[in-house]
């Protein structure tokens, strides 16, 4: 996938140049964003994964996390880092209410770790939030965090987020409709419909890119005539748009359907000088 910010991780880090203006938003939304980033390289979940830490380090984390939930508002913000990278289902009920704290700084570190911690007793207040919430951070944070719940009825306010909403916010709805549509073929032709669209119209390349990323998620779950629609306008995005990272995506999300005969395509288009 495609970083709108390059130096920042695909976690907390990105942000588009469609965010919210500086005096809309807390500073230290910033650099609380900056500080994570250096801890959660890449993927949230799959960074913190790979460190697979003894289990009896994690569960005195958890221990120490739980104390920290209820302590003041600096303990607050540690325990909450701790529970973006561990889950503990007994963090669940000092998280929940964290969604409706009046610090947006807590409110996106509380969607975080609800999103590393899913429960579906938080699905409403999250849907809530990716709606009305006035900061920019916070829907990005709920846009990531609802790829965790692909049951939930996500499916309908991630495509709209992705038609409406800032490009940070878009770029990770496109990435949690690949999770969201993963279901089944009932969900999963809606999600690349609004997803092949993005793919042509959005302004974003890196929103462009997660698009094309999102729908070779995508294509093991869709009926034959969506998945010969998927492929062609890859091609199309491969061969025509503007921006070198989005045909590199297309070329890629195309490369690992390994389909024997989209592979053919594209060793065919090499040979004619179309593609290097």
């Amino acid at each position: 996938m495609t970083d709108l910010q390059p130096n920042l991780p695909a976690s907390l880090g990105r942000s588009g140049p469609f965010d919210e203006s500086p005096q809309e938003l807390y500073l230290d939304l910033d650099v609380l964003a900056q500080e994570l980033a250096q801890e959660l390289l890449g993927d949230p979940l799959d960074a913190l994964d790979s460190s697979d830490p003894e289990a009896a380090d994690v569960a005195a984390e958890c221990d120490l996390g739980l104390s920290l939930l209820v302590g003041d508002h600096d303990q607050r913000m540690q325990g909450l880092r701790i529970f973006c990278e561990h889950r503990d289902p007994r963090a669940l009920p000092l998280l929940l209410p964290l969604l409706g704290a009046p610090c947006p700084i807590v409110r996106m570190s509380a969607v975080y770790a609800l999103g590393r911690n899913p429960s579906p007793l938080a699905v409403q207040d999250l849907l809530g939030l990716l709606a009305s919430d006035d900061n920019g951070y916070v829907r990005k944070a709920v846009a990531w965090s609802l790829g965790s719940y692909p049951d939930a009825p996500v499916l309908n306010p991630l495509t709209r987020a992705l038609q409406v909403d800032i490009a940070a916010v878009r770029l990770w709805a496109a990435s949690s409709l690949a999770e969201a549509g993963s279901t089944g073929p009932a969900k999963a032709d809606p999600a690349a419909a609004q997803l092949l669209l993005s793919l042509r119209i959005d302004t974003e390349p890196a929103v462009r890119s997660n698009s094309a990323w999102a729908l070779g998620r995508l294509y093991p779950d869709l009926v034959e005539p969506r998945q010969q629609v998927l492929v062609e306008s890859l091609l199309h995005a491969m061969l025509n748009d503007t921006e070198s990272s989005v045909r590199d995506e297309a070329r890629l999300a195309l490369e690992q359907l390994e389909q024997p005969e989209v592979l053919e395509r594209l060793q065919t288009l090499v040979e004619e000088g179309l593609l290097a």
